[in-house]
């Protein structure tokens, strides 16, 4: 027994555990006295916000349902494993949460500490100093209308190397050729994604440089997980263990960097030489796309760090992350949706796209895609019905002197709240028949002209409210997701018009948990072939 007590691999471990308990022991709670706890069982004696957390962790669906069933209506402890408990407020103090200035409850305090910015991005001031913010929700979204012509030529693209690429290599191309062919769905969206994304924030060749595509995706993935896994590590060691866990991040970062760092350098160089001399001819004309505006930003700011090419690449870098993997979560959900229902909503789609594009002319633009309420529906209740999601508006409370909620509920300084989503998303007294896809649930409701406009423009994908959580609400909801929506639905008005598309499966496979977050089915495939009439 001795020799194997003095061995470290034993007393190491041993004494960390020691440590962990003892600190959390010695360490004051700042949580408010009396709440219920979510996940909590009579049996649990020892430990029992630990063993709470645990069963939290592990089985998150069955934790929002307990939430919802008990605590709908008061607040509630949700302990969560590699996380500060979060305080669930009742569904009627969602608005009173979005009311609130950052400096009383702040959003990016409590996103830096879920992903752990401080070690998973190797310049924690980008984030901290988030700047490129403001141009999406300026520069961005005004923009929106000029980029749509490259960002359905890049999806048309895109659709044709990976999709068309595999009808092809299946030997399915041909003019009589009605066989279809399997393709993993969220494998060939995410790389779509990552061309058209980049088409907007570098534009061509760069958005197609597969290497620049590889490395940002796996930098997407890398990211959740690494936070995930710091989270679980006592915060005393987690910069150690953080050196050697966030080793992959780094080299990938820097792949990043010195794959953009020569069309930096160049357009740098332009646009001080354009800056000295505007009527120079010998220059090629100012790009319209994310790196651009960024450069102009950052001179303008007048700050060397702000330009110099690692400091615009991590932020490019940045936004492959928040825009890679959301929005391919979405375009799946919707997909498998659509072809594990009716036939006839795709074919009501396919009537709606091609008689909006042929107004206009078969050419593609932000009027057109307005116009398409139905495929803008089925965007927004697969949504509703997939959302990655599940706990709303989450905030760190940063009031030295904390907040007191509209129930009289005091809150210290350095908890964390967040609101009912999942639940309100699931709702069947909101959403009747909550439960099943109604791909023109909101077009219907948008083309009832005695509700006043207003009223109906509500419905859209992109507009939030408390009962519509997916992207947020308030001041702090996402600020892209008025250019993510116009991507998303022009993406998939592309691939219904042009592919025919099949189930492969009995049903639609279901959707995964991962700790908090909801994810589609990764491995999922369904079958498609080109359309006869197929729309460019």
């Amino acid at each position: 027994m001795d020799s194997i007590l003095s061995r470290p691999a034993v007393v190491i471990p041993a004494l960390l555990a020691l440590g962990y308990f003892i600190y959390h022991l010695l360490t004051p709670s700042r949580l408010p006295k009396g709440l219920p706890v979510i996940g909590l069982r009579q049996s649990d004696r020892w430990f029992p916000l630990l063993r709470a957390s645990w069963r939290n962790t592990l089985d998150f669906k069955t934790a929002l349902a307990e939430a919802d069933s008990k605590y709908r209506d008061q607040a509630a402890i949700l302990p969560m494993a590699g996380s500060i408990p979060m305080i669930m407020l009742p569904r009627s103090e969602t608005q009173f949460v979005i009311e609130q200035p950052d400096t009383v409850l702040d959003l990016h305090s409590a996103a830096i500490e879920n992903l752990q910015i401080d070690y998973t991005c190797t310049d924690p001031y980008l984030v901290y100093n988030a700047v490129h913010t403001k141009l999406i929700v300026t520069t961005l979204t005004n923009q929106i209308g000029n980029l749509v012509p490259d960002v359905a030529d890049e999806t048309a693209w895109a659709f044709d190397k990976y999709w068309g690429g595999a009808i092809a290599a299946a030997g399915h191309d041909g003019a009589d050729d009605d066989a279809y062919t399997e393709i993993c769905v969220y494998d060939t969206l995410r790389r779509v994604i990552g061309h058209v994304t980049n088409r907007v924030f570098l534009g061509t060749p760069l958005c197609r440089d597969t290497a620049l595509l590889d490395v940002g995706m796996a930098y997407a993935q890398d990211v959740p997980l690494m936070s995930q896994v710091l989270r679980l590590i006592w915060e005393p060691i987690r910069p150690v263990a953080a050196l050697f866990l966030t080793v992959p991040i780094r080299l990938r970062t820097r792949a990043f960097q010195k794959i953009l760092q020569p069309e930096i350098e160049r357009r740098l160089a332009a646009f001080d030489a354009r800056q000295r001399d505007p009527e120079d001819k010998s220059l090629s004309p100012e790009r319209n796309d994310f790196l651009q505006w960024s450069i102009k930003q950052a001179k303008e700011s007048g700050d060397p760090y702000m330009w110099k090419p690692a400091t615009l690449a991590g932020r490019i870098l940045l936004l492959n992350f928040a825009a890679i993997h959301t929005s391919s979560f979405s375009i799946t959900g919707a997909i498998l949706d659509l072809v594990a229902s009716k036939q006839e909503y795709i074919d009501e789609l396919r009537a709606e796209i091609e008689g909006v594009l042929a107004e206009y002319g078969g050419q593609w633009n932000k009027r057109a895609l307005a116009r398409m309420e139905k495929l803008d529906s089925v965007m927004r209740e697969s949504a509703r019905l997939n959302s990655f999601v599940t706990v709303g508006v989450g905030r760190a409370v940063v009031a030295k002197e904390g907040i007191t909620t509209p129930s009289g509920l005091k809150i210290e300084q350095g908890n964390k709240v967040v609101c009912h989503a999942y639940s309100v998303l699931q709702d069947s007294e909101i959403y009747p028949d909550a439960q099943e896809f109604k791909p023109f649930r909101w077009s219907q409701q948008r083309e009832d002209e005695s509700v006043e406009y207003v009223k109906r423009a509500a419905k859209a994908f992109a507009t939030t409210s408390n009962e519509y959580l997916a992207f947020g609400h308030g001041k702090f909801a996402c600020p892209g997701r008025f250019f993510a929506a116009n991507e998303l639905k022009l993406m998939l008005a592309h691939l219904i018009v042009n592919y025919d598309l099949r189930i492969t499966e009995g049903s639609r496979p279901r959707n995964r948990w991962f700790g908090l977050n909801r994810v589609p089915p990764m491995k999922a495939t369904i079958g498609i072939r080109r359309r006869k009439r197929a729309v460019s």
